[in-house]
């Protein structure tokens, strides 16, 4: 039996044009983009209805082939530098939003700020002399303010109109920007598309973006979220946005998940990451750099326990490397260590993409895993998809000083904090409760069964269903055809 792959061969676009089809373009500025809407269905749904232009980083050939062949148009994106006052105003709206907000991530995104400007006296002097200019605005009437003093400078300073000639020469039904939080590639587009008058659309990329990802700052029409949570959490924050322009879709970066056509055999998963089948296998998936450091020793100590453990059918353990992650810092570990696991993952890093083959192996990893560990992670919600039983860490790790992060912190954060009160994860901020925690886990597995079932269908929903791409290629063929007012 072959493991299942996803099609990326160029498919012939739909045979029935006509001059009153509906024109939708379609802005991938990150290659996490590119696999929630192309490597899915969503944007192949929309194009049996409706010309679809791609605006798009281009990861490798094959994915420009297949984007070249299957859709009407394909220009790669841009990333083009505005003027220096367009964007300090950015940077000052961006900042007096954090403190408006003030949400633990806000916190702790300033306070690490003021640490990394403390490198020499002009980089704190310039970081001081933001502050005192965001904080008069850091009010929603001082927001707004802002905001448009923002917009108004970014149309009189704009040093290109190559985005409003394409606009002006396309005139798009909708423009859909994938992802609203890797912004900066696809504001030249976009906001030329609203300063010719065209209807705009955007995807909240992610359940924490809102609360730790600074502001949005482009006027779309409409917005499509994961959850009903993050459509109050939008309207909530962004009361300017009318809620019957707020849609919840479902995001289809789980999609793959739910569809077990692509699922492999257990044996097929072990082969591929080198496991044996017959013995448990603890997933330790790691994050980012500068907000956790120094893994490598949590990691090493976990193996350490793990190695102790042959009544619990000497499990393994198997590390994924946060895939943004080029500091190649487990590398030593890695050699040292053969008897830690570490998952190949495959991303074109030009553009942080993850290629066809890594989207399946992670889907099979959180099939075949047992039990994961990780510090506050998307990949804990994964794992409860899975019912499989999660472990996150809360203490830093042994004998060095990380300061000033602290790992517990994270649990305190507004998106993250209902998950680690629930009751489905197992947050440990002790090192010496570790091992107690890895033999519940395998010992064990259903013990937070209900809890896990209670978190997901409260954080999602009915939208696990593998039909998100389909939502909202649904949504956006609607709003296509609405005429803005």
């Amino acid at each position: 039996m072959s493991v299942a792959t996803i099609d990326k061969t160029p498919a012939q676009r739909p045979a029935k044009f006509s001059r009153g089809r509906k024109k939708i373009v379609a802005i991938l500025p990150r290659g996490e983009a590119v696999r929630n809407f192309v490597f899915g269905n969503a944007l192949d749904l929309v194009a049996e209805e409706a010309e679809v232009h791609l605006i798009s980083c281009i990861p490798d050939e094959s994915t420009r082939e297949m984007m070249a062949a299957r859709y009407d148009s394909l220009t790669e994106i841009k990333l083009i530098q505005e003027r220096y006052p367009v964007r300090l105003l950015r940077e000052v709206l961006d900042m007096a939003h954090g403190r408006w907000l003030w949400s633990w991530a806000a916190q702790d995104r300033w306070r690490l700020r003021d640490f990394d400007s403390q490198v020499s006296a002009s980089e704190t002097l310039k970081r001081l002399g933001k502050k005192i200019l965001c904080y008069p605005f850091a009010h929603r009437p001082g927001l707004r303010a802002l905001g448009a003093a923002e917009r108004f400078a970014s149309r009189v300073l704009r040093n290109t109109g190559e985005y409003i000639d394409y606009m002006r020469k396309l005139q798009p039904s909708l423009v859909f920007n994938a992802s609203h939080v890797h912004c900066n590639p696809a504001v030249q587009p976009v906001q030329a598309a609203q300063w010719l008058g065209c209807p705009s659309a955007t995807f909240i990329f992610s359940w924490d973006n809102l609360t730790s990802q600074g502001r949005i700052m482009l006027p779309y029409d409409y917005f499509l979220t994961w959850s009903e949570d993050m459509r109050s959490q939008l309207l909530d924050i962004y009361r300017h946005i009318s809620a019957d322009r707020v849609f919840v879709t479902g995001t289809p970066q789980f999609d793959f998940h739910f569809q077990p056509k692509y699922y492999w055999s257990r044996e097929e998963f072990c082969a591929t990451v080198g496991a044996d089948p017959k013995r448990p296998i603890i997933l330790y998936s790691s994050g980012m750099v500068n907000y956790m450091p120094h893994e490598m020793k949590i990691v090493e100590g976990i193996a350490d326990m793990l190695k102790g453990m042959t009544a619990l059918g000497s499990p393994q353990l198997l590390v994924r490397v946060y895939p943004k992650d080029r500091t190649n810092r487990f590398e030593e570990l890695r050699n040292r260590r053969p008897d830690i696991l570490f998952q190949r993952v495959n991303w074109d890093q030009t553009w942080l993409t993850p290629l066809p083959d890594d989207v399946l192996l992670l889907t099979n990893t959180f099939v075949h895993v047992d039990a994961g560990i990780n510090i506050s992670s998307t990949m804990s919600l994964e794992l409860c998809m899975f019912d499989r039983p999660v472990i996150n860490v809360g203490y830093n790790p042994p004998g060095v000083d990380i300061s000033p992060v602290k790992f517990s912190d994270y649990y305190k954060f507004d998106h993250y904090r209902p998950v680690a009160e629930s009751g489905a994860i197992n947050v440990v901020y002790d090192i010496n409760d570790m091992p107690g925690a890895l033999e519940e886990a395998l010992r064990n597995p259903s013990a937070r069964r209900q809890q896990r079932h209670d978190l997901i269908r409260q954080m999602f929903g009915a939208t696990l269903d593998g039909k998100s791409g389909q939502r909202v290629a649904e949504k956006l063929l609607t709003l296509a055809a609405v005429r803005k007012s």
